[in-house]
């Protein structure tokens, strides 16, 4: 970014002297207003510029930035004018559901948007304190309402949060509603302007029982012999986990105590995703110890679920693709019908093991925003630890329910003798997918020793002399000359069967005749040859043989 001028620097501090007189909140306030004056007394502008360079646009997953003073950033004023926004695109009427995580000023975040909800004259129900994105979407559905708000930023780092959006069926918001959205939202005007109310109802802790009951009602009797390690990463998954474990009859899992409970600087790892490495390093560490089944993981919000399974040579982390072909094979199993979803950018192995139960399979654009879209959606997943395994009730990515279910699938694996792995090896060996699901490293066949190269066959290049007919009648392919020779296939006669010159001859290790590789002729060689072209002699076609 290039220095303003000293008349853009003017501009630059008028605006910033007038946010911060408008904004509500003295920490950034105090923030900005050190800013100006440092910019004041001479100092490097950059920064101030940035922060006034646009606003944090609006779209599909309604907002997310980084913590700060200014509209380039996520602040109490930017949140006010989004709820503004989003309260004129609704209407008066109905009510919205608002959740928070555990992040800096979620709980702030949350409060503002109610404010100006009830201000704008809908009904608002708060969540009582912070909990999982999930619990949010199933809220949204469960108390009819016509839409719902999520303060997270899921499993970025510290210094941002987010903003999520909801529609009235559960779903994250698409286009063209995000466009009408930010076409309000650039419609509200001074803040002092802006309605505000007070008396939003907090709701009890007896949604939160709904939800969790509903997820242990998924599994079934069954084996409950098993012993896991659990992470929440700092976020706000950790009690509802617990308590979804006990109540589906499973033992408490050991929880990695530095990692249990929710705290916005993440101490304990560089970023809070379980799918970068080090995160998972203290429950790997735990699981060893302790002699555990199945490590398992969700990201601050407890949207996304991640998976470990021990191997011979250590712990495994298992991919999205890999969980995901997992959940869909058990629900089938289970007789779950419907609708079968994962993203373009996911493995097309799903579409196999549809196919094979006879159930609707479909491919979507990337993001959870298309999957829910499915009226029929009996599972979805994508690739990115996000699975919906119960969208009857919360049309979103749920880590939660995610997590049981495996739990469940691990444990009846377990009493028959087997594990995960052992279930994806048989998805191996059942098909070679195109992308995505390969078959675990600890179980694949190991690789055959390397053949020694035979040299390379130096015959000269000759034509078929004129007349000459090939084996049983055998043509040449078009645009090469075979090379003439004896018949090679006679009963217990050297292996010499014809190939191109210049050739190696190689054999595939498990099928029966020679592996030929394509020719390439070089310069020198293909100057030789005459060809039919522009500016070049006619070539004599060879006989029919």
């Amino acid at each position: 970014m290039t220095s303003p001028s000293e008349s853009e620097l003017t501009d630059l501090l008028a605006r910033a002297r007038a946010w911060a007189a408008a904004d509500p909140d003295a920490t950034t306030r105090d923030e900005l207003e050190r800013i100006v004056a440092e910019v004041e007394a001479g100092g490097d502008p950059t920064d101030l510029a940035d922060r006034f360079d646009g606003t944090l646009e609006f779209g599909t997953a309604g907002l997310r930035g980084r913590l700060g003073a200014g509209p380039n950033r996520m602040n109490r004023v930017v949140v006010l004018r989004a709820a503004a926004g989003l309260a004129a695109h609704l209407g008066p009427g109905g009510a919205v559901a608002i959740g928070y995580d555990a992040r800096h000023l979620s709980d702030t975040f949350a409060e503002d948007t109610a404010a100006v909800m009830r201000g704008a004259g809908l009904d608002v129900w708060l969540l009582p304190r912070p909990l999982p994105t999930p619990v949010l979407a199933y809220a949204v559905r469960e108390l009819g309402c016509v839409a719902g708000v999520m303060v997270t930023a899921s499993h970025n780092p510290p210094e941002d949060n987010g903003y999520k959006v909801y529609l009235g069926d559960g779903s994250q918001i698409v286009s063209p509603v995000d466009a009408e959205i930010a076409e309000r939202i650039a419609e509200v005007g001074d803040l002092t302007s802006v309605a505000r109310g007070s008396d939003w109802q907090v709701l009890g802790e007896d949604l939160l029982d709904r939800y969790l009951d509903r997820i242990a009602g998924l599994v079934a009797d069954g084996p409950r012999d098993l012993a896991v390690v659990h992470t929440s990463l700092h976020g706000v998954g950790g009690s509802p986990v617990a308590q979804v474990l006990e109540r589906a009859g499973f033992p408490a899992p050991y929880a990695v105590a530095e990692q249990a409970q929710p705290d916005p600087d993440f101490p304990t790892v560089a970023f809070p995703n379980p799918e970068e490495d080090g995160a998972m390093d203290l429950a790997l560490a735990l699981a060893e110890q302790r002699g555990a089944d199945l490590v398992v993981a969700n990201d601050p919000d407890a949207d996304r679920c991640a998976a470990a399974v021990p191997t011979p040579t250590g712990w495994r982390m298992l991919r999205g693709d890999e969980v995901g072909a997992l959940l869909a094979t058990h629900l089938l199993r289970r007789g779950r019908t419907g609708t079968f979803a994962t993203t373009i950018v996911s493995s097309t192995l799903l579409s196999k093991i549809a196919a094979a139960a006879g159930q609707p399979y479909v491919e979507t654009l990337t993001g959870f925003k298309w999957i829910g879209r499915d009226p029929d959606l009996a599972f979805g997943y994508e690739e990115a630890l996000g699975y919906c395994c119960d969208p009857d009730h919360v049309k979103d990515k749920d880590g939660v329910s995610a997590l049981v279910l495996l739990c469940e699938l691990a444990a009846s694996l377990k009493a028959e003798g087997r594990s995960l792995l052992d279930l994806l090896d048989d998805l191996a060996r059942g098909r070679r997918p195109r992308r995505g699901l390969r078959r675990p490293a600890a179980h694949r066949r190991p690789a055959l020793p390397p053949r020694r190269r035979r040299p390379r066959h130096r015959a000269p290049q000759r034509h078929r002399a004129e007349g000459e007919v090939l084996p049983r009648g055998r043509r040449p392919r078009r645009g090469r000359q075979r090379q003439p020779g004896p018949d090679r296939r006679r009963r217990g006669g050297p292996d010499l069967r014809r190939h191109p010159p210049g050739r190696p001859r190689l054999r595939h290790p498990r099928r029966r005749g020679p592996l030929t590789l394509p020719h390439r002729r070089s310069r020198r060689r293909a100057k030789d040859v005459p060809s039919a072209g522009r500016g070049g002699a006619q070539a004599t076609a060879p006989p029919a043989g």
